[in-house]
């Protein structure tokens, strides 16, 4: 008999589990009640719920081989087109939860390790046993329906430095090994989400150089693993004054956190790479793992932009400027750009490849998407706040101002609107502050330009992928098509 889907309960369940999570200088003892996380993680347990409505389990969730229960499709690895597209959707319904700000959702990582559970035949020329690893872990958490995080850069310490010269002790790296397992120290970033999830993912996704083997390693570890260290950044959920006036950023601040691996012991059975710089490399780039995990942020970024132009055209007619000419043409090149996003989006998968039998999304298309998107998103933003004007920031302090009747008469007054009553245009525009002009919202805008790395990574991704081969081609036939007599002729 199927058993029911994880639901939010069991998700919170299990994040009452001793990690060591630290925020302006003191250990949390319960993420799930502590105000500056309660939220965010009642959101995280709020996509498990979502799912096992009845009227979503379809939608949602499938039934694994041999499974015993229904789990997220982010775990589904798509045989064609038509698969890709039913577990897209999956994905755009979960980030639509969140109106696209929960970058680092489960399904994020769930996309990263099916990716490269695909590329397994990389995973069996470098080792056998550690192969095997790593796919048992995959099942294991695919059948869990675990919420994963991971860490997968170094601290940025001294740039003009390789990364095994860095200062001793502050890249994570193994110090010891045993018959029980590898032995790490060090740090670790960025950990996006590391607060609600179950485990996290270590890796290098940065490219690491013969001489720096003892960097080279990927495993996984439970969120309470002795000696693993959460020091959180400053929460701005902790800070939201109210959910009226911070709709966002009190409940979906998924927090960023630097990860400290205090001698911290990790298990055979958990270590995936060991001692193997271009494996490091090759679980990402050799394998789809890179494209399913970057093809699941456009999924959710194509529901984030949707989110954003909508309330900017709802911040218009809030302050009637809707119809203006120059406004509507302001608006209908927000919605092109939402379009375009779209469109890739399907061109990534309908031009998409085979894998052995798994269907995987297009790699120039998705990395065109992360180019564009990068560079856009921060232009979104000045838009919107463009046409915002200063109705943004002629707000009331806070909800409590609507208490007192004086205030409350005076806000009514000025708050007017030919579409909206005052309290509906103060909504709209407090969560307009919120996603774009708050610390969360600013946030969100360095997220977007750099989560995939700077430019120049991005870039590199897509002269990489590009069909050079192809273009060249045509031009040298259109060269070889002629020479100085013959082309002397045809100009005569």
């Amino acid at each position: 008999m199927t058993a029911p889907c994880k639901s939010g309960a069991q998700h919170i369940a299990s994040l009452r589990d001793g990690r060591n999570v630290y925020l302006n200088g003191k250990k949390v003892d319960d993420v799930t009640t502590h105000p500056a996380f309660r939220n965010s993680c009642a959101s995280a347990a709020a996509l498990y719920d979502f799912q096992a409505r009845p009227e979503n389990v379809e939608l949602m969730t499938f039934l694994p081989e041999g499974g015993t229960r229904r789990i997220n499709r982010a775990w589904a690895l798509p045989r064609n087109l038509e698969e890709m597209v039913s577990r897209r959707k999956a994905l755009q319904a979960w980030a639509a939860c969140s109106y696209g700000f929960l970058g680092r959702s489960p399904d994020h990582l769930a996309s990263a390790l099916i990716g490269q559970r695909v590329g397994m035949d990389v995973w069996n020329k470098y080792d056998p046993k550690r192969a095997k690893a790593f796919a048992d872990y995959v099942d294991w958490a695919a059948q869990e329906d675990h919420f994963l995080t991971y860490v997968i850069i170094n601290p940025q310490a001294d740039r003009s430095k390789d990364w095994g010269d860095q200062a001793e002790e502050l890249v994570a790296q193994v110090v010891d090994e045993d018959s029980q397992g590898l032995t790490i120290r060090g740090a670790k970033m960025l950990g996006t989400s590391s607060i609600m999830a179950n485990e996290v993912f270590v890796a290098n996704l940065q490219p690491l150089k013969p001489g720096e083997e003892k960097l080279a390693f990927s495993c996984a570890l439970p969120m309470s693993t002795k000696g693993l260290k959460v020091l959180s950044r400053k929460s701005y959920e902790e800070h939201a004054v109210s959910v009226y006036d911070n709709p966002l950023s009190s409940r979906f601040d998924e927090n960023d956190a630097l990860m400290y691996f205090d001698d911290v012991k990790v298990p055979w059975d958990r270590v995936f790479v060991h001692n193997n710089v271009e494996m490091c490399f090759n679980q990402f780039h050799g394998t789809p793992g890179h494209v399913f995990q970057n093809y699941q942020a456009q999924i959710r970024l194509s529901v984030k932009m949707k989110f954003l132009i909508a309330l900017s055209r709802k911040i218009t007619e809030a302050i009637g400027t809707t119809n203006i000419p120059a406004v509507r043409d302001q608006l209908g090149y927000l919605a092109a750009h939402a379009g375009m996003v779209d469109g890739m989006l399907s061109g990534m998968e309908a031009s998409g490849y085979h894998w052995g039998e798994w269907w995987c999304p297009n790699r120039h298309i998705l990395y065109s998407a992360q180019v564009l998107t990068q560079d856009l998103y921060p232009r979104l933003v000045n838009l919107i706040r463009d046409l915002a004007g200063g109705s943004l920031i002629m707000l009331p302090s806070s909800v409590h101002d609507w208490a007192d009747p004086d205030l409350s008469r005076i806000i009514k007054l000025t708050q007017r609107s030919p579409n909206m009553d005052a309290d509906t245009k103060v909504k709209v525009l407090k969560a307009a502050w919120d996603a774009i002009g708050s610390e969360f919202g600013s946030r969100h805008t360095q997220y977007e330009m750099f989560y995939a790395g700077a430019r120049f990574v991005t870039t590199g991704h897509s002269y990489r992928t590009y069909d050079w081969a192809g273009g060249t081609a045509m031009v040298d036939h259109l060269l070889a098509s002629y020479d100085r007599d013959t082309g002397q002729k045809a100009a005569e």
